[in-house]
């Protein structure tokens, strides 16, 4: 199939709005459909999507443009794929907002989604390029100028998003494991030992797992075990198996989850589980992670919004979409490294998980203000604010009280300054309770890091008017993460996997991006309005 782009779409005189009314027209012209068809519609680019396709000449593709503009609106009205596929045939608001009132047949089936989706996620698990996010990330950097919002006023904040999936208990966990393997044997012809035989039959999930219950969870979870054992040394013979999910899903299980102790293989206990957060929690999501956050145990993957901010309104220009492992400063990290120079007045505001002396540095170097507004850590005291370092932060040059050390080495294991003062400055400093410098015999030695001195200012800086009034406008980007899980069901996404789920939160974004788009268009023309009445 050939890339062939859609960028004009002549009116046939056969275009289904020349049958309306003029007042069927008008209510046309008032809807959704006219904001998505002029603004959002032009802005998808084709072009990013040409690598899908074969360079040869042949058959062209379903209009790329059609099929994006289509998944924006399934995420922004609530539709199914199914849905969707109708409502393009039936309601011309559809077709109007997707260019396709002159088409004979509408150019959507039940399988060009899919199809479409799988191409792209194809393409990313080989190539490791996120097409939707470059399409989305540049749609919205058009709408944001036909909206007058720039990049001067920008705030950040992250959502947990659920997998969807069961939290498995352990013995589920291995029973699932080893059931899945034991099918996917069967179903390739191989023989299955009669004592696993059990794993292949109807209802035995409910009759080892809940109809049990006398016996204890642990023994039965060790019968488990040792029946995945027997069952992979089946598949070690032949090799048959090794490329089946199934398989490596139980391999991995057993080595999170099982250790080989003189000689026999034994569960781990809690202790001895490494990287637990990581650990396999549902074959059916073989990537999702745990993490606790605000005292609850969170399952799934994490989204990080950007949102920029005008007097026009506010829009999302950029996202990213990791396992819930990932901290929110190296979102930070990642946002900053792919950002070029700022005009001057820039800033950018987050919470305090945002925070860190390189991600103000590296903000610093794009003409960009990073203001973090919550404090996490220790706070240290803030005499701190007034001690002067090296350009470098290696060296302390003068402390509080106006003194300057005699001598000063850097401690590069733990990233800390080690100063040598006079004991008769230091007898009489007025910080020295604050201070807790340490006294020798003919010398006062402090250790101090120059990241304890950037946290004092930052808590100085937080008493501030000024500060009050970043903190009051990154309040804004809270209401993000509630919109997405109410509206746009992004705990519910009906897929499995990053790659795949990133996909749909990328849509999603876009979806809000056009509601907020919407928004501004019946402001401008409520505003029209009234300039008519006066």
């Amino acid at each position: 199939m050939a890339f062939v782009s859609n960028d004009s779409q002549q009116i046939s005189l056969n275009d289904s709005t020349f049958n309306l009314t003029e007042r069927e027209k008008r209510v046309l012209e008032k809807s959704w459909a006219k904001v998505f068809a002029d603004k959002v519609f032009p802005a998808i680019d084709e072009k990013i999507f040409s690598v899908l396709y074969s360079e040869k000449a042949s058959r062209p593709n379903t209009p790329v443009n059609v099929i994006i503009g289509a998944l924006i609106l399934k995420e922004a009205l609530g539709d199914t794929d199914d849905e969707l596929v109708e409502a393009l045939m039936f309601d011309i608001r559809y077709q109007y907002a997707l260019h396709t009132t002159s088409y004979k047949e509408q150019p959507l089936s039940d399988r060009t989604l899919s199809r479409f989706r799988a191409r792209v996620l194809a393409y990313e698990t080989e190539h490791d390029v996120d097409l939707i996010h470059e399409c989305v990330v540049k749609m919205a950097k058009e709408i944001s100028e036909f909206m007058q919002i720039s990049p001067d006023m920008q705030r950040m904040d992250s959502l947990m998003v659920a997998a969807n999936i069961k939290n498995l208990s352990l013995l589920e966990l291995f029973y699932t494991c080893t059931a899945n393997l034991a099918k996917i044997m069967d179903s390739k012809g191989a023989t299955l030992p009669e004592e696993q035989h059990h794993y292949i039959e109807k209802d035995d999930l409910n009759k080892c797992i809940y109809h049990k219950r006398n016996l204890d969870a642990t023994e039965r979870t060790i019968a488990v075990m040792h029946d995945a054992e027997k069952l992979i040394e089946l598949c070690d013979k032949n090799g048959d198996f090794d490329d089946t999910s199934e398989y490596q899903l139980l391999i991995r299980l057993l080595k999170e989850r099982t250790i080989i102790d003189d000689g026999k293989r034994r569960l781990r206990s809690k202790d001895e589980v490494e990287k637990p957060s990581e650990a396999l929690i549902n074959p059916s999501d073989s990537e999702a992670t745990f993490r606790y956050k605000a005292g609850e145990k969170n399952i799934g993957y994490v989204g990080n919004i950007v949102e920029s901010v005008g007097d026009t309104g506010s829009l999302i220009t950029d996202y990213a979409y990791e396992c819930n492992t990932y901290a929110d400063n190296q979102f930070m990290k990642d946002y900053l490294d792919n950002q070029s120079k700022y005009p001057d007045g820039a800033y950018l505001v987050a919470d305090g998980a945002y925070s860190g002396e390189q991600n103000s540095a590296i903000a610093e170097s794009h003409n960009l203000k990073l203001v973090t507004t919550n404090f996490t850590g220790r706070k240290p005291d803030e005499i701190y604010a007034d001690f002067i370092f090296t350009d470098d932060g290696h060296y302390l040059i003068q402390c509080k009280n106006n003194c300057k050390p005699m001598e000063c080495t850097y401690d590069s294991r733990n990233d800390r300054s080690v100063a040598y003062f006079e004991t008769r400055a230091c007898q009489s400093c007025p910080y020295k309770d604050i201070c807790k410098p340490r006294f020798l015999k003919n010398k006062v030695r402090k250790e101090v890091s120059w990241k304890a001195v950037g946290r004092a200012k930052q808590l100085q800086y937080m008493k501030t008017d000024e500060f009050s009034k970043y903190a009051r406008f990154r309040n804004g980007v809270e209401a993000i993460p509630s919109l997405l899980r109410r509206r746009y069901k992004v705990d519910k996404i009906p897929a499995h996997g990053k790659f795949r789920t990133r996909l749909h939160f990328g849509f999603k974004i876009a979806a809000l991006d056009f509601q907020k788009l919407l928004c501004y268009s019946n402001s401008l023309d409520n505003c029209a309005s009234k300039s008519e009445i006066a």
